[in-house]
């Protein structure tokens, strides 16, 4: 996202009344917005009962796409500002970006994904019973019997998806027993199968994949590049590269207790009940966790050092600040949900909430949370005196100093600037 050239002068602009798409059209699916707030988009019904896309700005009309289908699903933004959907004609799927449909069609498509900068897209593909990968209408060259968990590069470059080496029926349990699983990366699987293979992953450079694999029916450890570590452990969680030397480290359980390893063995030396969703906390290489400190109690823990707050149903989306001093998450405590931020749990407790966003400079953190079929932007921990019935994820200024809001109250989409000084 080029969030230094948007419109960041603090203030609300309308960017589309509601109001008359819903005169226009027989049917609306709920709108979403660009990454800039800029434009609004939805899926349509026109009059000749085909689906399509529909967009609007703060300067223009309401503008559909060209070309329409029997059925549009999944519509999105990507970071660079195109819209993309999945889209299907007789019987036959393909993505389109900006009105332009791929030339490849397909039995189905799913899992789009997009590069962190909008250059590349996405998705599995199936035809005829045989499953692949496209990136930016170019397919796989070879195609597998099955295929889940399709991953993209950071540069869009690679792509990579857990698939079946050899055709199995369930109940050839032998043949499951050898192995029929491994990773593909843009096409070409692994030389090795394992009994399971879960969350490919790539390194930031794209150069590396590791995944987590069950080598035997009390066996499993972490597989990089085709090679797996030496110790096996009685259960492994998905791992993720260290985004400053490629180190691959790991959810594992040993003894009955849950820690952080790598392949030279334990990276802390805490365990817990339990541990997952690890995540490196900005360029000092930190490692933050959701965990289990005590058995039903979870919390987060950085660098090992679990919070002394800790939560009885749930905890979730795990965020970390650039710096890697800050750490946020989304828990559920006696039935209610909430933001806890550096260890404390935020006033106020809601029907839903989502994953807390710092500011560049760590100074600030906002997430989206609904009460009572209400959203409001809790910022620092204070709700924002606005109620929404929709809105979209917080976006801040590259200084941090402000923050964009994008939402729709009383049927009208605004963009809104916040100046938080």
């Amino acid at each position: 996202m080029d969030r230094e050239n948007w419109d960041w002068e603090i203030g609300k602009r309308e960017i589309a009344n509601l109001a008359p798409w819903q005169e226009r059209f027989s049917y609306q699916e709920e709108p979403c917005a660009s990454p800039d707030g800029e434009i609004v988009a939805a899926i349509i019904r026109n009059d000749d009962e085909e689906f399509t896309a529909a967009t609007q700005t703060s300067a223009g009309e309401i503008t559909t796409w060209e070309n329409a289908y029997e059925k549009v699903w999944h519509l999105r933004f990507g970071p660079d500002g195109r819209l993309s959907a999945l889209v299907s004609d007789t019987a036959e799927w393909t993505v389109a970006t900006d009105d332009t449909p791929w030339e490849n069609t397909y039995d189905f498509a799913w899992d789009m994904a997009f590069t962190p900068s909008g250059s590349h897209v996405a998705v599995s593909t199936q035809k005829d019973l045989q499953y692949a990968v496209s990136v930016n209408d170019t397919p796989w060259a070879k195609e597998f019997s099955r295929l889940t968990a399709m991953t993209l590069s950071p540069d869009g470059l690679h792509s990579a998806a857990v698939v079946e080496t050899e055709l199995l029926l369930e109940t050839e349990i032998f043949k499951f027993r050898k192995g029929c699983y491994s990773v593909a990366v843009d096409g070409n699987a692994w030389k090795q199968s394992y009994m399971n293979v879960w969350e490919p992953c790539f390194s930031n450079d794209g150069n590396h994949v590791a995944a987590s694999i069950r080598t035997t029916y009390q066996d499993y450890t972490i597989v990089v590049d085709g090679k797996p570590w030496d110790k096996k452990y009685s259960s492994v969680w998905a791992p993720i590269f260290s985004p400053d030397t490629n180190e691959v480290v790991a959810p594992v359980k040993e003894a009955g207790r849950w820690s952080l390893a790598s392949q030279d063995g334990l990276v802390w030396d805490t365990s817990f009940y339990q541990l997952w969703h690890p995540a490196y906390a900005g360029g000092e290489n930190r490692l933050a966790a959701i965990v289990s400190p005590e058995y039903g109690l979870w919390t987060v823990a950085l660098d090992g050092t679990a919070w002394d707050a800790t939560f009885n149903e749930l905890v979730t989306d795990l965020a970390t600040s650039l710096n890697g001093q800050r750490a946020g998450c989304v828990f559920k405590h006696d039935g209610r949900w909430g933001i806890a931020v550096d260890g404390k749990p935020w006033q106020g407790r809601f029907d839903m909430a989502w994953k807390p966003v710092f500011s560049p400079d760590a100074a600030h953190v906002a997430a989206k949370v609904e009460t009572q079929g209400k959203y409001i932007l809790v910022i620092d921990g204070k709700p924002l005196d606005r109620h929404f019935t929709r809105l979209e994820m917080p976006v801040f200024s590259q200084d941090g100093q402000r923050i964009l809001v994008k939402g729709v109250e009383n049927n009208i989409f605004y963009r809104e600037i916040v100046d938080l000084g």
